[in-house]
């Protein structure tokens, strides 16, 4: 007598994990065009624009996610794709678009930062990746790919509107591209947000805050968006200096 099998049904969680999904992955075809597009312009020496694109695939990546999460939509697949994704956005163009405007008049050492920031991205990528679940959702370990990109895109944005040449800001540039690929592949914390559920009521205060958020940056995007993401880069380093003084006071006290 052959063995029975139980029938699989449709709801069946295994089969939505190997699903297929419209919804998330569109934001994450729009996260990925935005960084081909940015790579288009650069090579057009239309930098302002390829600044631009990269920050706008920043908000498409942060949305795939939380859309995927919101409709229970994630699969192994989105989260490949969304990592593919990543790295041509948030590697492989902010370093083209700084070396093509500042850092290729340095030579070597150009080049040489914008592979840093570029592997930088890819390591931290492939971590993150094979440390979900370990870590603790609410930091992330090292410098986010998106957060470093925009730091890069957000120097050129703001420093072309105070009509700045890539000649002139070519040191900046240097100093800066390899400060985000270093800061990519350290431990250093940095807070995620993912413990805030959407799907919860949130204190009115924090209603007003993302108001008053946009309303700060519509007075200057490119100067209030790259204060933002440099001190959020800088978070990291002043969370581990505080965690440092907290260990040696521990010490220090009498038992």
């Amino acid at each position: 007598m052959p063995e029975y099998r139980p029938r699989k049904t449709l709801f069946n969680p295994e089969l939505r994990r190997r699903g297929i999904y419209i919804l998330p992955n569109l934001f994450t075809t729009a996260a990925l065009f935005s960084g081909f597009f940015a790579i288009v312009q650069a090579m057009n020496d239309k930098f302002e624009a390829a600044a631009v694109a990269i920050f706008i695939a920043m908000l498409f990546d942060g949305l795939d996610g939380r859309v995927a999460r919101l409709t229970r939509t994630q699969s192994a697949f989105g989260a490949e794709y969304d990592s593919l994704s990543d790295m041509v956005s948030f590697g492989a163009a902010p370093a083209l678009v700084i070396y093509e405007w500042a850092l290729k008049d340095l030579g070597k050492l150009g080049w040489i930062a914008a592979f840093i920031f570029c592997v930088g991205a890819a390591l931290r990528l492939a971590r993150f990746n094979t440390n979900i679940g370990v870590v603790d959702k609410r930091y992330f370990q090292g410098l986010p790919s998106p957060a470093a990109a925009a730091l890069v895109a957000g120097l050129v944005w703001v420093l072309i509107d105070f009509e700045w040449n890539g000649s002139e800001a070519r040191w900046y540039a240097f100093v800066l591209t390899l400060f985000a690929g270093v800061s990519m592949v350290t431990s250093l914390r940095y807070y995620s947000g993912k413990d805030i559920n959407l799907r919860k009521s949130v204190p009115f205060i924090i209603v007003v805050a993302i108001a008053l958020g946009f309303a700060l940056v519509s007075t200057h995007p490119p100067g209030v968006l790259f204060t933002l993401f440099l001190a959020y880069a800088l978070s990291g380093y002043v969370i581990a200096a505080v965690d440092r003084f907290d260990r040696r006071k521990k010490l220090a006290r009498p038992e």
